[in-house]
């Protein structure tokens, strides 16, 4: 009898230590390396939960542009979850996007750069930045067709809700 606790008790303790091994303890583990490289990459935390693309045809996409009236640059991902579709993205309109200058997202016009937040339920769900509920997106490299920065907003959604999107970062080539 004594062997056969003594047995459990040895299976348990590597089971269990199997377990703990197996799982990243922090979230912003599971985002991509904030990289420079042009390698094509989104992430953050939206509620404190990891948020990456889930690699289906136009789950990521990123577009710049420019004209006599300025730089235009968006981003955004998709996942589709079990139960619903949520999707994060920004667009910077400015004169000129610079290296190292910091975006301020707010009101969400076609002139401004804003922060967007959509879920897709039961019903659609939806919030933008404002002047209440900013951020900021900071880009790190703009040069040789790469795009990489890093950002983070808060939105209020339709349904009243103010969702935290943290530790954002990007890394495009265009």
């Amino acid at each position: 009898m004594k062997k056969l606790i003594f047995s459990v008790f040895v299976l348990l303790t590597f089971l269990y230590a199997k377990c703990e091994d197996d799982t990243p303890k922090n979230p912003i583990d599971l985002l991509p390396p904030a990289t420079q490289i042009g390698a094509n990459t989104f992430g953050c935390l939206v509620d404190g939960e990891p948020f990456t693309p889930d690699g289906r045809p136009l789950s990521f996409s990123s577009q710049y542009s420019f004209n006599s009236v300025g730089d235009r640059f968006s981003l955004s991902g998709g996942r589709r979850y079990e139960d619903r579709f949520l999707s994060i993205g920004m667009v910077i309109t400015t004169p000129r996007i610079e290296k190292n200058v910091v975006y301020v997202l707010s009101n969400a016009t076609d002139t401004s750069s804003f922060g967007e937040y959509y879920k897709y339920a039961e019903y659609q769900v939806e919030g933008f930045t404002s002047q209440e509920h900013k951020g900021e997106m900071t880009i790190t490299r703009f040069e040789d067709n790469v795009i990489s920065g890093t950002f983070w907003f808060d939105v209020k959604d339709t349904d009243g809700v103010v969702h935290q999107i943290r530790e954002g970062r990007f890394d495009v080539k265009y």
